[in-house]
């Protein structure tokens, strides 16, 4: 056998042992007399000592190793004399008999270490010696760990996990799909799944009443640390439930996960907010509650007192950041530009230093009670910096909303290991788009309306469909979305109305939807489900902003595997079997 033990189990208990390792030379270091071998494997490292009485033909061998050579070793387990506590193998090490090189290896283009010295782009062209690395190992161990404890849960709660198609029809709504030509029906085309979304529906016309999946999914869209165009959702389904089913059923299962896999308990239910309150109180339907500061608005009490920037905003909101208020003049200057960032927007930065005393930015326009008025709106406590913005209302509520974080994060209120879950729910049904001049959905065109707003949804006034609140909910973490979902619409009639309210005539929606349409004629239970960002949740209880090292080959910010070098052009032989022609002198803009 090539080995009887792994480098990352051997301890004092099997000191005197004979024992065959097998793996990755990380680092040798020879001390003259002595050479000592770090050998690496998926489990842990092993030290290796090639001692003065080994004979010359083992000296040789080990002279000629590299890094990550690939070997097997024989040899006895003794005890270390200087041992490692931070090894869990770092109180023994292998006396060597043999060496034998398994597979002799280039030097790596970066070093294969916890602290690397590859940058991203480096390290996913190389991505299978990335992979050796602990924290890529332990990212993967995490991912294995969770999908393995979601089925475990979905599988005691009674839950099928049910595979849905790969190749199924493109449709107009929601981000661009990749589409896939059909050899066989020429001219003609399949999409891969943004989601499994119809599928489950129909599972749940089918009777299967409780669906998982952790499917594969795709979305032809702009790129981000916290999106690829291919992702992992864990995807879920339920007939016979109202809202609260579904919540208590998944908060059930984050309740397990964290358990399970961090082993952080909590009691008692998650909190919830409206959308409403989400963006009146944090600027964003996402809000990390791992502290307070929330935004207060100052509208109507600081507008028309001759200060330009207020009198001629939409929206006037702050927020309090707690022991700012001895903040120096460098210090405010660079926060204010920071907040003219393009990606923050905000026109100007005003302040209030709340100390024995109230010092402001704008004392010369607003009285010492006016100014007061302002934090006690806000619950600015003394010793607190009142942080104000002014503009449009949508763009300054997501210009504090990034301010909110960065202070959380320049006061280390964001702590890590510290989760704090949250749903968000009622939000709204519909979004107008002023340059179409039409309605699109709000999450998908299956989202039921409130039960209480059923009126307001077959209004035909434009102002009453934009009052109506979906049947929806977002389960967030830290700031993060991780999922979302619905109780979708069961009934035939409320599906037509939803599809007329997007535009769709009778034909189109036939066109594209008539398959679902169709099967809720014949008996749709009430259903409702949600998909969580498998690979976003894994990043989050990882610690970490971005998914990519929780996936094992990620594409890059321009969606290419670099690695494999993907996408890339395919023969005219196989175009043509596919009846693709390409002009390559046209240009299309």
């Amino acid at each position: 056998m090539y080995r009887t033990h792994t480098c990352g189990e051997l301890t004092l208990n099997e000191a005197g042992k004979a024992v065959t390792l097998a793996g990755w030379v990380q680092r040798v270091r020879n001390l003259g007399g002595m050479t000592f071998v770090d050998l690496r494997d998926r489990y842990g490292i092993t030290q290796l000592l090639i001692d003065e009485k080994a004979s010359s033909e083992l000296k040789a061998e080990t002279a000629a190793l590299g890094r990550e050579f690939v070997v097997q070793v024989v040899g006895r387990v003794v005890e270390r004399a200087a041992k490692n506590p931070k090894l869990p193998t770092g109180e023994i090490e292998i006396s060597v008999n043999k060496i034998k090189v398994l597979n002799a290896a280039e030097l790596p283009p970066f070093t294969i270490e916890d602290e690397t010295d590859g940058g991203d782009e480096l390290r996913m062209k190389f991505r299978y010696l990335d992979l050796r690395r602990n924290p890529l190992r332990k990212a993967m161990e995490l991912r294995h760990k969770m999908a393995y404890e979601v089925r475990t849960y979905m599988n005691n709660e009674k839950f099928l996990e049910i595979e849905t198609p790969y190749l199924i029809k493109s449709t107009p709504e929601g981000a661009r799909d990749f589409i896939v030509p059909s050899r066989i029906n020429a001219g003609q085309f399949y999409a891969l799944p943004q989601s499994p979304q119809t599928f489950k529906q129909i599972l749940m016309v089918g009777g299967y009443d409780r669906y998982f999946q952790i499917v594969r999914c795709f979305r032809d869209e702009d790129l981000r640390a916290d999106r690829q165009p291919e992702f992992t959702q864990i995807d879920c389904e339920m007939a016979f439930v109202e809202r609260e089913d579904v919540l208590q059923t998944f908060e059930g299962l984050a309740k397990h996960l964290f358990d399970a896999v961090l082993g952080v308990k909590f009691e008692g239910d998650f909190p919830r907010i409206t959308y409403a309150e989400a963006m009146k109180y944090y600027g964003c339907d996402k809000p990390d509650i791992r502290f307070d500061m929330r935004i207060g608005e100052l509208t109507e009490a600081a507008k028309g007192k001759g200060f330009g920037l207020f009198d001629s905003a939409e929206y006037i909101g702050a927020i309090s950041a707690p022991n700012c208020s001895e903040y120096t003049r460098k210090q405010l200057d660079e926060l204010s530009e920071w907040v003219k960032r393009p990606q923050i927007g905000a026109k100007a930065l005003v302040y209030i230093k709340v100390g024995d005393e109230l010092k402001s930015s704008v004392d010369k326009f607003y009285s010492v009670a006016e100014l007061q008025n302002f934090v006690e709106i806000t619950g600015a406590k003394k010793g607190d910096l009142l942080l104000i913005l002014a503009g449009a209302k949508k763009q300054t509520l997501s210009a504090l909303s990034a301010l909110r974080l960065e202070m959380g994060a320049r006061l280390n209120l964001r702590t890590e290991g510290v989760f704090k879950p949250l749903w968000v729910v009622d939000f709204p049904l519909f979004e107008y788009d002023e340059p179409t001049q039409r309605f699109y959905a709000m999450h998908h065109p299956f989202t039921s309306p409130n039960p209480d707003q059923i009126d307001l949804f077959y209004s035909s006034r434009k102002e009453d469909l934009e009052q109506v609140c979906a049947n929806a909910y977002d389960f967030v973490i830290n700031g993060v979305e991780i999922g979302g979902g619905s109780i979708r619409i069961h009934d035939s009639k409320q599906q037509r109305r939803m599809f007329e309210i997007l535009g769709f005539t009778p034909e189109a929606a036939e066109e594209q939807f008539g398959f679902i349409i169709n099967a809720f004629r014949y008996g749709a239970p009430p259903h409702g489900g949600i998909a969580f960002g498998f690979d976003r949740w894994c990043a989050t209880f990882g610690g970490s902003e971005s998914i990519r090292d929780y996936i094992a080959f990620p594409k890059n910010n321009a969606g290419r595997d670099v690695m494999i070098d993907s996408p890339a052009p395919v023969g005219e032989e196989q175009l043509r079997e596919l009846s693709i022609k390409i002009n390559k002198e046209e240009k299309i803009d």
